[in-house]
């Protein structure tokens, strides 16, 4: 039988190696987290430029703004439920169009449910 020799110098390679690896290992993690630092910076929106404004010798008047009602998904909500309320009174809702109709047939790739798993195997 053959054994391997543990000596001194087996001990130095293998902490060597070791410590090689460990070494190498936190420099990819910094060197990844400095990617990800960068790509961060890369697609950060951007901050809009503000433009400079002219003094304004007359004053402006202020036209008013129309407002519009916004909806909530609450209300959007309300409002798909009472149309649905109404297409199922008026038997327009889920009224079906078509028969679907399922048919079997065997092929090879289904060949376990005719039986023929076992031929010459």
């Amino acid at each position: 039988m053959l054994f391997l020799a543990v000596t001194a110098e087996t001990w130095i390679v293998t902490g060597l190696g070791f410590g090689i690896v460990l070494v190498l290992l936190f420099c990819l993690v910094y060197i990844l987290q400095f990617f990800g630092w960068i790509m961060q910076k890369v697609t950060a929106p951007r901050k809009p430029k503000e433009e400079k404004k002219a003094p304004q010798s007359a004053p402006m008047t202020i036209a008013k703004e129309e407002t519009k009602p916004v909806s909530t998904p609450a209300q959007d909500e309300m409002a798909a439920i009472a149309y649905a309320l109404y297409l199922a009174q008026n038997n327009k809702h889920d009224f079906p169009t078509a028969m679907i109709s399922i048919k079997k047939h065997e092929t090879a790739w289904n060949e376990k449910s005719i039986g023929l798993n076992n031929v010459g195997f």
